[in-house]
């Protein structure tokens, strides 16, 4: 019960790694407040983890509704020990193929909603004496992929501006970390397998990425997360922990 008596939020609750990291910590004894832009998905996660947990719906890319999330937490729980900022989605498109709009769209969910759900909860952990922020960047804040621009250069501004926040926040005794996935058999790839005509090929591509030359689980990311969210990671901040099946390290 590594999270006993804790009380976490989780962006992108509803599915993919989050709902994997929701699932999870309430398992280990947190009261989990699934957060997701489709309040029905993540009711239903909720459902599921037990434990107390219930659902919020949430759009991240505004700040007021990131704003009362925090504040409809802690008036209902009392406290706020735990915030993992999950949600985010991927566009394909080199810069030239990018859409303004799109890019505009993605940056608001990818990094705005990281930066607004840090805004609101600092100052509810600090007034608790400390906390723990996972925020959930991407391999590609290391090493570049092809087709997927704003992807990459927003999971980068996660991974630079976790680092940031976790100095300026550690006299708060609030630590700040990310998790760099690789490849993940996620709802995201399933939906994009589902269309192709080509999906054996592309999935069979995708594996080859990584060393151990498969797709990573989204319950594999959400231990890292597990880790990071418990008093088993207090010596660890500014740290971006990289699970990616290898796919760095060739």
């Amino acid at each position: 019960m590594r999270l006993s008596n804790k009380i976490c939020i989780v962006t992108g609750g509803a599915s993919g790694i989050g709902r994997a990291a929701s699932l999870i910590f309430a398992r280990e004894g947190a009261t989990v407040a699934i957060a997701d832009k489709s309040g029905a998905a993540a009711g239903r996660v909720a459902e599921e983890a037990g434990n107390g947990a219930f659902a919020i719906e949430v759009d991240v890319s505004k700040s007021f509704d990131v704003e009362r999330m925090i504040k409809q937490v802690v008036e209902r729980c009392g406290r706020l020990d735990v915030l993992v900022n999950n949600a985010g989605y991927g566009i394909p498109g080199d810069v030239t193929q990018t859409d303004e709009d799109d890019w505009n769209r993605l940056m608001a969910v990818n990094i705005n909603g990281v930066f607004f759900g840090c805004k609101y909860a600092i100052p509810e952990m600090r007034a608790i004496g400390g906390g723990s922020i996972i925020n959930t960047a991407s391999i590609v804040a290391t090493v570049g992929i092809r087709d997927r621009a704003a992807y990459c250069a927003s999971k980068g501004a996660v991974a630079a501006l976790t680092r940031a926040m976790a100095l300026d926040h550690v006299a708060d005794k609030i630590r700040v970390n990310a998790i760099a996935p690789g490849t993940i058999d996620s709802p995201y790839f399933q939906e994009m397998f589902a269309k192709s005509p080509r999906a054996a090929e592309m999935r069979r591509e995708l594996e080859a990425r990584q060393a151990m030359n498969r797709l990573g689980q989204p319950e594999e990311i959400a231990n890292g997360m597990l880790f990071l969210a418990s008093d088993e990671a207090s010596f660890m901040t500014g740290a971006i922990l990289t699970i990616d099946g290898g796919m760095t390290a060739q």
